[in-house]
């Protein structure tokens, strides 16, 4: 089987970089095409929030250039929603970091299963894709609280997805990742799916060893389970994990009706596990790693550091750097105070009152002003670089000054080659990205490094069939 992928939700390529190792900035040519071990036979992203520019596009046609479907069109910057998944090229793997949205089905006689999903939730564009091209091997990425959501209804959502993979015939592994258990820069903890059509060679070499069987019991047939999710199984071989208690397997069976589902299905997934013929097995792992630890201070620059990035004094602290806290509740600060980066992440408590008009005291406790550099990075958001709490402020290694985050450092803390997001191909001109849409583009991407490791699984397995 040649391995061939499809990208949905592309953004700026990460899985495209991990799946060919792609650790120098490249700019397309047919050339650097031809030396991709996967090769992309159509990707898409679309960003509906941007009126007049679609920079995670441009920057991806910059770096590997465009792809037309079967009819000779290209659609890769079309809303997914409307593209007609029968007229992409074939191909052996569906990748795709999708958006984390309620999931939830509406009737309609419309589509092929009688039920339709809501118009804007991404993953019913990822359930035609796999009706019109039954791919033979799926791996997506989400948010962690995928497994959760929605508040109400917990599990829901997933078991949603879990349902659409199994009536077009998929087995299903997931596994929640924190890249920095394995290592890696960034402690971003992620849900990744895995699914593989049943009539495959894998699907097979797997089925066979956890299909129940009366004869052995459930007491065997959990340890089969087990052995899939410690041992043999795709994350299992990837990232290991402490040795699980098969009797701490959670079995549940997914009802037959996704509107059945959506209206009263609940169900607590832990972060591992797998669905077979539409029952669950899921339980609590926990990694197993020794290795070495790449830290932010790995990935921080060294040199001069451009002076845009750096924080005016009276931007950082309104009162003595050692003060870690503010209390509201009896003498509001001033506003120059409060549009400080010292105000913004120490303890707070100011008063605040209810749309009932309920009067009550906010509280909120400090987070450290400096991120450390002995430590990996913090999660990044797409809000990294803006007034935030969340933004990273660090001490730069050759002034000792306070800053910001340059571009480069939020590319190689997600496993980016560094200068990858700045410059785009706009129609056949090369502009460069602005630095907050750049750092937006790494706060919505995903760790390189973890999909570079996952390649070895894929290629022998893709290579098996």
């Amino acid at each position: 089987m040649k391995k061939t992928v499809c990208e949905l939700f592309a953004g700026v390529g990460g899985f495209r970089c991990g799946l060919n190792n792609i650790n120098e900035n490249v700019v397309y040519s047919p050339e650097n095409n031809a030396k991709e071990k996967w090769e992309t036979v159509w990707f898409s992203q679309w960003e509906p929030a941007e009126k007049n520019t679609q920079y995670a596009h441009d920057c991806y046609v910059y770096h590997f250039g465009t792809c037309l479907d079967k009819n000779g069109n290209d659609t890769t910057n079309e809303n997914i929603e409307d593209v007609d998944k029968s007229t992409l090229p074939d191909f052996s793997l569906l990748v795709g970091g999708f958006p984390c949205q309620d999931y939830s089905v509406a009737s309609s006689l419309a589509t092929s299963k009688g039920l339709e999903g809501k118009k804007g939730i991404l993953w019913w564009s990822i359930r035609e894709t796999l009706e019109a091209k039954q791919p033979p091997f799926v791996l997506l990425e989400n948010v962690d609280r995928l497994l959760k959501s929605p508040a109400k209804q917990r599990g829901r959502d997933f078991g949603i997805i879990l349902a659409c993979f199994r009536d077009e015939g998929y087995t299903v592994e997931w596994r929640v990742i924190n890249a920095a258990d394995y290592g890696f820069q960034q402690r971003r903890r992620r849900t990744f799916i895995f699914a593989y059509r049943n009539d495959t060679k894998y699907a097979k070499k797997v089925l066979d060893n956890i299909k129940y069987n009366p004869m052995f019991g459930e007491e065997m047939h959990r340890e089969c389970i087990g052995n899939v999710i410690e041992k043999e199984g795709f994350f299992a071989k990837s990232f290991p994990i402490i040795p699980i208690e098969n009797k701490k397997i959670q079995i549940e069976k997914l009802p037959n009706g996704l509107g059945d589902l959506s209206d009263h299905f609940k169900f607590d997934f832990e972060n591992s596990g797998v669905m077979l013929d539409g029952t669950v097995y899921t339980c609590k792992t926990t990694p197993n790693y020794s290795g070495k630890q790449i830290t932010l201070g790995d990935v921080m620059e060294t040199g001069e550091v451009d002076k845009q990035y750096f924080i005016p004094e009276e931007k950082l602290y309104y009162t003595y750097p050692d003060i870690t806290h503010s209390d509201e509740s009896i003498n509001r600060l001033s506003k120059e105070e409060r549009q400080t980066w010292q105000y913004l992440k120490g303890a707070k408590k100011l008063p605040r009152t209810a749309a009932n008009g309920h009067e009550y005291i906010f509280s909120e406790g400090a987070i450290p002003m400096i991120d450390e550099y002995d430590k990996p990075a913090r999660t990044m958001l797409t809000s990294e670089g803006g007034f935030s709490r969340t933004t990273h402020i660090v001490k730069d290694k050759k002034t000792g000054k306070i800053r910001l985050l340059t571009a480069e450092e939020t590319e190689r803390i997600q496993g980016f080659p560094t200068g990858h997001t700045k410059y785009c191909d706009v129609k056949g001109e090369v502009v460069e990205m602005p630095v907050n849409k750049r750092r937006f583009m790494m706060g919505n991407a995903l760790v390189v490094n973890l999909i570079k490791v996952m390649d070895k699984q894929l290629s022998e397995i893709v290579d098996a069939e």
